[in-house]
Order: structure tokens, then C-alpha cells, then sequence
């Protein structure tokens, strides 16, 4: 029998029917709890993570399919997302094609963010999407270093940058300007935000480049991945970022591909 973790966004309605729902399938499962990270030991036995929401559920389950080791799959009860592959209509057709071994498996790339201060590391996360670093509170635009693999490459004053892998390319990256890029690549992608200086524009590096930022003057800003985990920085901070060790696997049971989602999010004009 199948062992299922189920994530589901937050404030959903009718938890306990899909639970059931599921239990009348022939599947076991097991809630997961938001930011409540349980022993490995307790879902060492899960298939699969199912999430019932949108991308921004899906992207909540990263360190539980890490943690768990299973491949999502994500039941979206929304708008059109790129990360799901499934809805909740098709649900019993879907576990069926668990059951049966009838998937395959999509690795996506991850991005490895990590703070130091004074030659110590204060923060250290994974991301799906990107990595922001964004201005405080105020109006005030912000002045930011990258560097690539210890080279200098540019100085922006702007109100922050977003550093995506491919997969994060189709969310915040592309709406400052961004290139769209295939999930199936391997790249970093680096996209200010407003900067001031109009010849400055998005990057993109090869996958095993390691990004720094750093912050020439003293200023308030922060640092923020997958829209979760948040990182007040100061002056001497450096902000490393390079392709994670780990990856996500994502279960893809049907034949809608990127570029078929992609071309329904622009006729929607909803992306």
C-alpha cells in the first residue's frame, strides 16, 4: 500500500474529505504540517508528498520531499500553476496512476543560499526559485556587488536583485524583466530589480558559477528565499549562492508540458 504525506495550503476547506477521499482509494496518508518538520523516522516509509493548493504549496514542500526523500506531486485547486500536474477532479485517476507505477519523475534544480558574517555562516537555506535581496522599508534604492566565481561583474543601485534557477525563471525573475527559461536547464539567472542604471540587465551564469553579493555601503536590506525564509543583512555581509547538491523530484503523470502551460499562462495574461 502506498504511505502519502499530504501538504495543504493554508486555510483550505474540506481537509477531512480529501483525507478520506484518499483512505477510499487505497492509499495511506499522513498530514503534513506546515513548518513542523518531523522526524525522519516517523514518514521514512512515504511515496509521495501530494500538495493541494498552488506553487506557493508546492514550494512549502521542498524541505519535506528533501527530509522524506519523495518525489511531489502537486494538486492544484486554483489558478493555472507551473509546478502542479494534477487537480483535484482528476485525483482517483491520478492515484490509480501511482498505484500503478505509471509516472515519471522530473529533477529540478535547487539553489544553495548562504550567508557569512565575519567568517561565520548566520543563515543557510535551499531554494526552488530564487533568492531575493531586497531593500527595507523606505524608498531609498539600494547599492549591490555581484560576483561571479570571484570576479567582479557589476555594481547596481537598485531596489534589490533576484538570483533564480530555470524553474524560478516563469515567477519573480520574469516579472522584473527576466528571461523565461526551461526547467529541464541547469543555470543560475541573475535579475535586477528597477535598477537605476538602464545598461544593467539579467544575467545568466553557467550552473556551477558561484554567485556573491555584497553591499559597498552601510544600508538596511534583506535577504529572502522562496518568499519564506527571511535575513536581515549588514555591510560586511557576503551572500553566496550556487547550485545545491540536492535536487526536487516532481511526479509528471500527464502530457502538459512547459511550454503548453507557459502559452495559457500568456493568453490568461496571468502569469
Amino acid at each position: 500500500m502506498l504511505t502519502i504525506g499530504v501538504l495543504f495550503k493554508l486555510y483550505i476547506k474540506d481537509k477531512e474529505k480529501i483525507l478520506d477521499a484518499l483512505m477510499e482509494m487505497g492509499v495511506r496518508s499522513e498530514e503534513i504540517q506546515i513548518n513542523k518538520l518531523e522526524s525522519t523516522a516517523q514518514y521514512s516509509k512515504i511515496d509521495f508528498i501530494l500538495c493541494f493548493g498552488g506553487d506557493g504549496t508546492i514550494l512549502r514542500s521542498l524541505e519535506y520531499s528533501i527530509a522524506y526523500n519523495a518525489p511531489v506531486l502537486g494538486v492544484n485547486l486554483g489558478k493555472l500553476g507551473f509546478l502542479s500536474d494534477t487537480s483535484l477532479k482528476e485525483l482517483k485517476q491520478s492515484i490509480q496512476f501511482l498505484i500503478n507505477k505509471k509516472y515519471c519523475l522530473e529533477s529540478r534544480m535547487l539553489l544553495d543560499v548562504h550567508v557569512i558574517r565575519e567568517k561565520k555562516e548566520i543563515f543557510r537555506g535551499l531554494a526552488l526559485n530564487e533568492a531575493v535581496l531586497f531593500k527595507a522599508c523606505n524608498s531609498k534604492l539600494i547599492n549591490i556587488k555581484l560576483y561571479s566565481n570571484r570576479h567582479f561583474v557589476y555594481e547596481t543601485r537598485s531596489d534589490g536583485i533576484v538570483i533564480s534557477t530555470p524553474t524560478g525563471s516563469t515567477a519573480y525573475s520574469m516579472s522584473a524583466g527576466g528571461p523565461i527559461i526551461s526547467p529541464a536547464m541547469q543555470a543560475i539567472v541573475a535579475t535586477p530589480l528597477n535598477p537605476h542604471i538602464l545598461t544593467i540587465r539579467p544575467i545568466i551564469f553557467a550552473e556551477n558559477d558561484v554567485l556573491c553579493l555584497e553591499s559597498p555601503i552601510e544600508q538596511q536590506m534583506y535577504l529572502q528565499t522562496d518568499g519564506k525564509s527571511r535575513c536581515e543583512l549588514h555591510k560586511s555581509d557576503k551572500i553566496i549562492i550556487k547550485k545545491a547538491s540536492q535536487t526536487i523530484k516532481f511526479v509528471k503523470l500527464t502530457q502538459k508540458t512547459f511550454y503548453r502551460i507557459l502559452r495559457k499562462k500568456l493568453q490568461m495574461g496571468k502569469i
